[in-house]
């Protein structure tokens, strides 16, 4: 009788392997979409068996645990690479924002504008009493410092793109360490009872991944299981159930950021002045979009800065000299500014001239009728004249700001590019190992079935042996 029970607990026991194989698998199902789910299996082990010497006879199989299939080590690969994706298309995005502001294949940018005012005055030269000449002088020389005025808002309007984007990434950030420190949490209680917190550790390590995209991070999981997260400069982000928060603000002027551009600020104290992060952040989406505007959107708005000012500065002296058609002279063609500091939002064209284009000076000397000098010495600037410390003409500079522009954005197409075929080539070998197979799972799931079946035929076998032990009397 003890056998014949024994052989109906077996059974038992196989059938509730295999519901819980089932139950697995349909999670496994459920989840094929989840995006950093790994797939779990159920382990079995033998019980012990029973008896002595040669009838030693096995009890069947328990349900261990439920694992799941994992490589810790590529997973903490695919986060580091998918940190230098997002840091690669940071500056893709900053650097392709720059390059369609000084677009000049599909429409007629700055250096056409540039061009023309210089054609402007060399039209002149060749007839120095014509009005209309000098109007359209006038004229090319306001749509020039209307140029100047739209580069240097659409500049801005770069730099209010990173402020918002700042914004939104560090709001996303918050909300994602609030996460992983519950999950911390979480994954300590099921563990310390002795549970397996698949799912939960799922769900920080994508979260980690995630992080790794804004900001670049290190992080580490402790004896306890739960993990320490840091930015790479050592700020902690994450430390077991606590998350500290970052905040992105408005602060002062500094070199390579203007004024009210946010900084990255980390609060590691209630009481306790915040850490200014933002130079520490090298990675991630936040680390590409500042590196831009650190290095070249501050780097474009000095040089067209700069740029306003040599000629408007080059112009007046040359102008100055000269005489107009009133024979005056000492007229400034721009108005002065003071240094190359915001030249580009301020230059404007001299009150006097936008009312009068015959003050326009065009001749070196009074009543010389056809006199040309200062208009062909203004005409020379663009290719002649060497302005920029006697080595660029104005022409060259800005050819080589733009020029040199077009081969960081290029190169940071490039670098986007094969970034993005190393996570792709991780994430296939992540699926391989850790990706749900439809198919598979459907052959699970038959073979779990079979099981439970064959399991429920061994009951019922075990009760008919039963029932015929029982009424042997009755023979």
């Amino acid at each position: 009788m003890g056998r014949v029970s024994s052989l109906m607990t077996v059974g038992r026991r196989s059938m509730m392997n295999s519901q819980t194989g089932l139950h697995t698998v349909g999670h496994n199902i459920a989840n094929k979409e989840t995006e950093g789910y790994s797939r779990q299996r159920t382990e079995t082990y033998a019980n012990g068996a029973q008896g002595s010497g040669r009838r030693r006879i096995g009890m069947g199989a328990t349900a261990a645990v439920v694992r799941r299939v994992n490589n810790p080590y590529l997973e903490k690969q695919i986060g580091n690479e998918s940190s230098e994706l997002a840091t690669a298309q940071g500056r893709q995005q900053g650097l392709s924002r720059l390059e369609q502001i000084y677009n000049e294949q599909t429409v007629e940018g700055f250096n056409s504008s540039l061009t023309s005012f210089f054609n402007s005055f060399r039209e002149l030269s060749t007839n120095p009493e014509s009005m209309p000449r000098r109007t359209a002088v006038r004229a090319a020389a306001e749509t020039l410092v209307n140029d100047f005025h739209n580069i240097n808002s659409q500049l801005s309007e770069v730099s209010g793109d990173i402020n918002s984007q700042l914004q939104i990434s560090v709001h996303d950030l918050n909300s994602m360490t609030e996460e992983i420190a519950k999950l911390n949490n979480q994954i300590q209680e099921i563990e310390l009872t002795g549970g397996w917190a698949n799912d939960e550790r799922d769900r920080r390590e994508h979260l980690l991944k995630k992080v790794g995209e804004i900001v670049d991070i290190k992080w580490a999981e402790g004896e306890d299981s739960s993990v320490t997260v840091s930015t790479a400069k050592d700020a902690l982000l994450v430390v077991g159930g606590v998350a500290n928060h970052v905040d992105a603000v408005p602060t002062p002027a500094r070199e390579g950021k203007n004024e009210g551009d946010y900084d990255i600020v980390y609060y590691h104290h209630d009481y306790a002045e915040p850490l200014v992060l933002t130079d520490r952040i090298e990675g991630g989406k936040l680390g590409g979009l500042l590196s831009v505007r650190r290095n070249e959107l501050s780097g474009m708005k000095h040089d067209m800065d700069n740029l306003a000012f040599t000629i408007a500065k080059e112009v007046n002296g040359m102008h100055a000299k000269g005489f107009n058609a009133y024979n005056q002279t000492g007229v400034s063609f721009f108005d002065p500014m003071a240094s190359a500091n915001g030249a580009a939002e301020y230059l404007s064209l001299n009150s006097d001239i936008k009312v009068d284009s015959a003050r326009i000076a065009v001749g070196r000397d009074p009543n010389r009728p056809g006199d040309n000098r200062v208009a062909i010495e203004i005409a020379e600037l663009q290719y002649g004249k060497p302005v920029f410390g006697g080595t660029l003409t104005l022409d060259e500079f800005y050819n080589g700001m733009v020029g040199a522009l077009g081969i960081k954005t290029q190169a940071a197409n490039r670098q986007a590019e094969v970034q993005s075929n190393i996570v792709n080539q991780l994430n296939n070998v992540r699926e391989s190992i850790s990706g749900v197979s439809l198919d598979e799972e459907a052959a699970k799931m038959i073979e779990m079935q079979k099981h439970f079946d064959a399991a429920a035929r061994l009951i019922r076998t075990a009760d008919e042996v039963l029932e015929t032990v029982i009424n042997i009397k009755r023979y």
